[in-house]
């Protein structure tokens, strides 16, 4: 393949320029393209520099629309152009969808982001363009209609828009490609201009499929693990199987020795209690011409480590630090993060008092793609192209490491091999970026599935004491959950001045404000493992602890699990919800959900024997989902033979991409339920691959993932991670109903083999 691509010569094509000043201010203007450059192949697309904004027109009419967000398989390299091609007016089948670099920019009144927030995280996407980027499409739709106005010489208020033609009152059409030319000689609004109804919109609402669909398929496409540049080496690290594990003695001889081996420099990590902001641990780097030459080099280096401060930790002493915690004597050490009323004098006068507990493992990421990064540092620039989640933290990364202006680093993002929140920490670029900076050529770091599983930054380990107190009319009058668990804010830099239960535990999550009396607090476990953003943060956990004892407090009660949650709901309202996601949460909406996928499983009816129903929901960052499935549990073998989904995120801008998440979202939920858990011995992690951390399999897997859209007609949240965290205690929930075995902790593995 060649290692050069030329760009043709563009110089025939003028291009419509939408872009975001520093200020937030929307900049709409016209440029030529430049004649021509000449770039290095890096494995992605890449266009002239002069690319930096969200649309062009050519004069054929064909609109290429530039994708700003982190495409993790979130679907936004499809979602967030189609706002604009809303707001355009274009028909989609003449759109072009082409992935933008990331945008940081110095101005005179400071740094800034070209084209807004790039990162993709906490199911934001959506929301933060749903405006923005709808306006870059109807301003550069006015800039249009002005032009063509000048050319009919009509008033702009009597001409409208249609599938990429202006169209004056006797039918006289010009198309965009006509009008480029005088468009390009006019000043942008100084008013935003006003967006389209939900009942105009022709493109969002649509079924559309991924843009780059057919590159997947075919396995064209090029991930960041690809990317490529003449003279590259590729690097592996041999790191400290220990947190804050130190480097006692190095021998690199027959390392050396390796044919292709080209060089070995250490890297430094953080020292212990440093912030996690760089280099997650200490390692010895192998650079070589091939990836084989690195791998038997590393195989080659003969290191002794010195442990860290935690090289006794285990999860066995985890578990035996939470059960002293939360033993009734040490209440006075919880953390309050809530209270509502008077939960102990509530629990004297109860008829019954329910309790159970509940545990979760550390998790990790386990991305398909694992960390990598293509990078060449330079004395006054540096490339990078990665797949990231925080292409504006790698950013910084990289100026920390090399001092090199901000403005001067090219970060090219290209499609990633799944996030999960993994890439939202930049600490393979660090080592990717200090690697570099000791050689003078490029580097493309590369991880193993070793080095992933077993130096990532984990979901916490949380122990839930959950308790529910019944008064003489069998209402619940007290809830409270005491979590042990490893805070989310350990060591890391973003999270210092928060308390210390945030990213743990979420203060107005169901059923807070739905009963009289109502406890949530935390008790901290101390734990050298870092910590991170997993999948639908916080509400992955407590999902499962809170939708599972609410089934066992329906069975005490002889309720139905359904009409106890909806009971419980009440009249639909709007409660304050001051956690992400917020400002409120609608216990309409969440019933809805609730309703539409009993609904849709026939939660009514007679099950054969050794099946049994399940059903959860759950608010997370602002959407509703509910899941209800059928299984078996025959002999401890799970069987899911049905899955239902409901969900509600508002406007929909792409239903089959809604879908896909949920189907994913699903499958992902299923998979850490029945299989996945981060455990520790001496210190060390215990898992390597996919042998011991094994996710789902098709023949586990439900034959179909059923999706419900409940269209709530309110502004729109993200879908990446809705779906995930109500899948778990439906499982488990099912589970019960059909062996009668309460699932308490996950994952649930042998449990059921061992008792049934």
């Amino acid at each position: 393949m060649s290692k050069d691509k030329t760009i043709a010569n563009p110089s025939r094509r003028r291009f419509l320029v939408v872009g975001a000043a520093a200020s937030g201010a929307l900049i709409v203007g016209w440029r030529a393209a430049s004649a021509q450059a000449t770039l290095p192949y890096l494995g992605a697309r890449i266009e002239p520099a002069s690319l930096g904004a969200f649309v062009r027109i050519e004069k054929t009419g064909e609109a290429i629309i530039g994708a700003r967000g982190c495409e993790i398989g979130q679907g936004v390299k499809t979602s967030l152009p189609m706002l604009i091609a809303e707001e355009l007016d274009v028909d989609w089948n003449r759109v072009r969808v082409e992935q933008l670099p990331y945008g940081y920019i110095d101005t005179e009144k400071g740094p800034g982001l070209k084209y807004g927030d790039q990162g993709a995280g906490g199911s934001t996407s959506i929301p933060t363009a749903w405006k923005d980027l709808r306006q870059a499409g109807a301003v550069a739709r006015w800039l249009l209609l002005v032009a063509a106005s000048a050319k009919l010489n009509l008033p702009a208020g009597q001409l409208h828009t249609e599938s990429g033609n202006v169209i004056a009152p006797d039918g006289t059409k010009l198309s965009y490609g006509e009008l480029v030319d005088a468009a390009s000689k006019l000043d942008p609004p100084t008013e935003p201009r006003a967006l389209k109804k939900p009942e105009e919109f022709k493109v969002v609402g649509k079924p559309t499929p991924t843009v780059d669909a057919r590159e997947i398929v075919t396995g064209q496409t090029q991930y960041g693990i690809d990317a490529y540049l003449a003279e590259a080496l590729v690097a592996v690290v041999a790191r400290s199987p220990w947190i804050d594990g130190e480097i006692a003695s190095l021998d690199d001889a027959e390392a050396r020795k390796v044919s292709g081996v080209k060089d070995v420099v250490r890297i430094a990590g953080p020292k212990p209690g440093d912030v996690f902001d760089g280099v997650l641990v200490n390692g010895v780097a192998v650079l070589a011409t091939s990836t084989w030459a690195a791998l038997k080099g590393r195989e080659k280096l003969k290191i002794e480590w010195k442990p860290g401060p935690f090289a006794d930790e285990s999860t066995e002493a985890l578990r035996k630090q939470a059960d002293e915690l939360l033993r009734p004597a040490n209440a006075d050490k919880s953390i309050v993060v809530r209270r509502d009323g008077d939960v102990d004098k509530a629990r004297k006068t109860a008829r019954k008092t329910i309790e159970a507990r509940y545990s979760v493992p550390f998790l990790a990421h386990a991305t398909m793609e694992p960390p990598a990064a293509l990078i060449h540092v330079e004395k006054d620039k540096v490339l990078l192209v990665a797949s990231l989640q925080d292409p504006d933290g790698a950013s910084e990364v990289i100026n920390a490491v090399t001092g090199v202006p901000r403005a001067k680093i090219e970060i090219r993002m290209t499609r990633a091999g799944g996030g999960f929140g993994r890439r939202l920490k930049n600490d393979y670029i660090a080592e990717a970026a200090l690697i570099a900076k000791q050689t003078d050529k490029p580097v493309k770091l590369l991880w193993t599935r070793d080095d992933d599983l077993r130096h990532d930054f984990y979901r916490p380990f949380c122990v839930f004491q959950m308790a529910a107190s019944l008064d003489r009319k069998n209402e619940i009058s007290a809830w409270s959950a005491r979590c042990a668990a490893t805070p989310r804010n350990h060591r890391d830099k973003g999270m210092k001045d928060r308390p210390l239960w945030n990213g743990t535990l979420a203060p107005d999550d169901f059923p807070a404000g739905l009963v009289p009396n109502f406890d949530l607090s935390l008790l901290p476990l101390t734990s050298g493992q870092p910590r991170g953003w997993w999948r639908a943060p916080v509400s992955n956990a407590t999902a499962f602890a809170v939708q599972s004892f609410i089934d066992e407090v329906a069975v005490a009660l002889k309720q139905d699990p359904l009409a106890l949650r909806l009971k419980l709901l009440g009249e639909p309202r709007e409660l304050p919800y001051k956690g992400h996601g917020g400002p409120v949460f609608d216990t309409g909406r969440m019933a809805a959900v609730l309703n539409a996928a009993a609904e849709r499983i026939s939660w009514k009816r007679k099950l054969d024997k050794d099946r049994g129903l399940g059903i959860a929901g759950h608010f997370t960052f602002g959407g509703y989902a509910a899941h209800a499935l059928e299984v078996s549990a025959i002999d401890g073998n799970v069987v899911v033979h049905r899955s239902v989904c409901a969900i509600d995120v508002g406007h929909v801008v792409n239903p089959l991409g809604l879908e896909a998440q949920v189907i994913g979202g699903t499958i992902d939920g299923l998979s850490t339920a029945l299989n996945l858990g981060i455990t520790l011995k001496d210190g060390k992690v215990q898992q390597s691959n996919f042998g011991d951390y094994p996710l789902l399999r098709m023949g586990q897997a439900p034959v179909d993932v059923e999706v419900v859209i409940v269209d709530s007609g309110k502004e729109p949240s993200g879908a990446g991670e809705m779906a995930l965290p109500s899948a778990l205690p439906a499982l488990t929930n099912a589970i019960y109903a059909a062996a009668q075995v309460r699932i308490r902790e996950l994952p649930i593995g042998d449990q059921l083999r061992k008792i049934l």
